[in-house]
């Protein structure tokens, strides 16, 4: 089969989606991670769009990439200017970027209504920009703007647009759904057309607009394109870019193309969280291969499957794109759900033990009482270790204290909180202050504790989630309150339920603590 060569817009199409904001050394680092991963070209920016991305071009010089070349973008030449007094065509030469990509209109809509000009100059605009690019020793890659549109409008100038790059020696000609409103089999009989007419090296970028855009993607390459444009984690305009995140697995695992580095596939989860942490975007947990929920199971019966087969209810194996098997715990759950559990855990027992079915009866009378355990497995785990009895608190609860005051119009709220514990036998009390109630209460619980448990110093709350269970009772309704915290290390959730908020988020915050304690000790009881 053959080879795809991978061409990232992360950096520059993928910045333009709403949310997304890269720091200058931001891009630095992603560029480097692309390359680690094994990525064909980088596109850093738009060459003329802002001083970031000139910043960039200049800054990556420095560094030494072991694969990938770095591309700048940009447009044709304006309208009746001369190629040479272009401000965007003299941007892309300062760049000083091995690769040049730009685009042009080939769509008839555009040349007529949004550049006005005749087809002649939309034309030599196209074939000026590419031979000034190549003069200058540039391997130049040509994107076709709103192809798939402006053939299906017009296929003698969409042909023609290429033809001008081409003869002016186009090294790629790439067609950009630019709308993302084409349909497969659109793109797969276009791309074909095209393929058959033009010996060159023919590439795809389409847009998510239809949620279609990896499918699109695909298609083209079925089709016969060699060159697949796309974001991680399909970041992009409007609906977004195609995510190359889906692209490239699909590819390797199910067509038998190969694209990125031999054996770096198994990075690709890493590398997709780590281009989240720099755009300052959470994860997408539903994300296909690479999402927390790609390869998690919730009911009873495909646990069981997954257990005997992991084929039976997952289309590739997790471990092949750097993501691992998740079992959920619901009111959905049969006693492979929980007896899988119980092994991730490390305890000893059978599936038909009683104290399974003891967990099962638990687990199903605190979801009625509105828990929810999939995204607390933290809350969980400590549940077994409850119903075995193998559970020791780590501190007793006194009592504690919220007070929320606002003493002048125009200034903030203050928060105080009281705790009052006993550890080891010795009674402590703790005032915290916080942004609200319920940081408050996490100040004073970790500064009661860390004279105890000084493991506890790097635990951070990461999300709070607080859900009304009931609304039709209104202020009095019961709350379901989920906190995620981490170490910087590790990730894990709890969850707490009362009709009282600040008493919901207190049984959350001390499953948290107790969490990270009882995995300090299970870790010290292992190097013993």
């Amino acid at each position: 089969m053959k080879k795809i060569v991978i061409y990232d817009t992360t950096l520059r199409d993928g910045a333009q989606g709403e949310g997304v904001s890269f720091s200058g050394p931001g891009k630095i680092r992603v560029a480097k991670r692309l390359d680690q991963l094994g990525v064909d070209y980088i596109e850093g920016g738009f060459a003329a769009s802002n001083p970031r991305d000139m910043a960039f071009f200049h800054e990556i010089r420095k560094e030494k990439l072991t694969h990938a070349k770095i591309a700048a973008f940009g447009s044709t030449r304006r309208a009746h200017v001369p190629v040479g007094e272009d401000v965007g065509v003299r941007a892309l030469l300062e760049a000083k970027t091995p690769v040049c990509t730009f685009f042009g209109k080939s769509w008839r809509l555009h040349v007529t209504d949004v550049l006005k000009v005749s087809e002649k100059e939309a034309l030599a605009m196209i074939a000026d920009t590419v031979r000034v690019l190549k003069e200058h020793g540039k391997e130049v890659v040509y994107d076709a703007e709103h192809f798939f549109d402006g053939y299906k409008d017009c296929p003698e100038f969409a042909r023609a647009a290429l033809t001008a790059a081409l003869n002016a020696g186009a090294d790629c000609l790439c067609l950009c759904d630019t709308n993302g409103g084409s349909l497969p089999h659109e793109i797969a009989a276009i791309t074909a057309e095209v393929i058959r007419a033009f010996p060159v090296r023919i590439g795809i970028h389409t847009h998510n607009d239809s949620d279609l855009a990896v499918a699109n993607s695909l298609e083209a390459i079925r089709a016969g394109a060699t060159h697949v444009q796309g974001t991680m984690n399909g970041y992009g305009e409007r609906c977004g870019n195609a995510n190359l995140c889906s692209i490239i697995p699909s590819l390797v695992l199910k067509t038998g193309h190969t694209c990125l580095r031999e054996d770096s596939l198994k990075q690709l989860r890493e590398a997709a969280l780590f281009v989240d942490e720099m755009a300052n975007l959470r994860p997408n947990s539903k994300a296909p291969y690479v999402g927390e929920s790609a390869f998690a199971h919730k009911a009873g019966m495909h646990v069981d499957a997954v257990r005997k087969n992991p084929r039976s209810f997952e289309h590739v194996l997790p471990e092949s794109v750097g993501n691992q098997r998740r079992i959920l715990v619901s009111e959905l759950s049969g006693a492979s759900n929980v007896f899988l559990k119980a092994v991730e855990m490390g305890l000893n027992l059978d599936k038909s033990a009683p104290e399974i079915k003891e967990i099962l009866r638990e687990l199903e009378r605190l979801e009625k009482e509105g828990y929810a355990f999939e995204a607390a497995e933290g809350s969980f785990k400590l549940l077994i270790q409850k119903v075995l009895k193998e559970h020791r608190p780590f501190f007793d609860l006194e009592g504690y204290r919220v007070i929320v005051e606002k003493r002048h119009k125009g200034e903030a709220c203050i928060s105080e909180a009281t705790v009052k514990l006993t550890v080891n036998g010795k009674t402590v009390q703790t005032v915290g202050e916080g942004n609200g109630p319920v940081d408050a209460l996490d100040h004073a619980l970790r500064s009661a504790l860390l004279h105890f448990y000084p493991q506890i110093k790097g635990v951070h709350l990461t999300d709070y989630r607080v859900r009304i269970l009931d609304p039709g009772e209104a202020t009095a309704a019961k709350t379901r309150v989920v906190i995620e915290s981490s170490d910087g290390e590790t990730t894990w959730g709890t969850v707490g339920v009362s009709p009282n908020i600040i008493e919901a988020s207190w049984e959350a915050l001390v499953d948290g603590v107790e969490y990270k304690l009882f995995q300090e000790e299970k870790k010290a009881k292992k190097k013993a």
